[in-house]
């Protein structure tokens, strides 16, 4: 298997599907490696973008609903990874900011504001992905997939279904991990 720099910690949080296919703790995988990122380079990249995005998202939505889809897109796009490409070890936030992106267009549009930022936003992030080596193809299309399944509700007036929302592609998110 991939070893993460000799890092005990890191050797048991990167998502591997035959290791999180074993059962037991080993599931916590997919939350652990949304956490754990490949080098210092990784961390900024995803650092920087969460800066932009995710406040944003806060301030529309609250600390705890923006935490929770921040989860939710992480998980979701561990799930998609865990399904679709089983045996490449992952590592690292990009799903859940993939999320978070459609969810910025979301919060854009019905703020009225100009859309052409964050679809291009996603857009340079998609053929990156497309164009770099070593990056999670389904890790990333996974948390643009998660993020479509979230933003409808996030974006409703009314607390209650904001939660709903978010909270059942968190549910659906884990249970993909558990079926796996």
């Amino acid at each position: 298997m991939y070893n993460l720099s000799g890092s005990s910690l890191g050797d048991s949080w990167l998502l591997y599907g035959p290791e999180v296919s074993a059962g037991g703790l080993d599931r916590l995988r997919a939350l652990g490696a949304v956490f754990l990122h490949i080098d210092l380079g990784h961390v900024a990249i995803n650092g920087f973008l969460l800066l932009l995005i995710g406040r944003e998202i806060e301030r529309f939505a609250g600390t705890a609903l923006y935490a929770a889809a921040f989860l939710a897109g992480g998980i979701g796009a561990s799930a998609t990874v865990l399904w679709l490409d089983w045996s490449t070890p992952t590592a690292g936030a990009s799903g859940a900011i993939f999320a978070l992106m459609v969810l910025l267009v979301g919060i854009t549009r019905v703020r009225g504001g100009d859309l052409r930022a964050p679809m291009i936003l996603i857009l340079v992030n998609v053929v990156y992905t497309f164009i770099a080596p070593n990056v999670s193809l389904w890790g990333h299309l996974g948390g643009l997939f998660f993020g479509l399944l979230m933003v409808f509700f996030l974006v409703q007036p009314q607390p209650r279904v904001r939660w709903a929302g978010v909270l059942g592609v968190f549910v659906l998110a884990c249970v993909l991990v558990l079926l796996v």
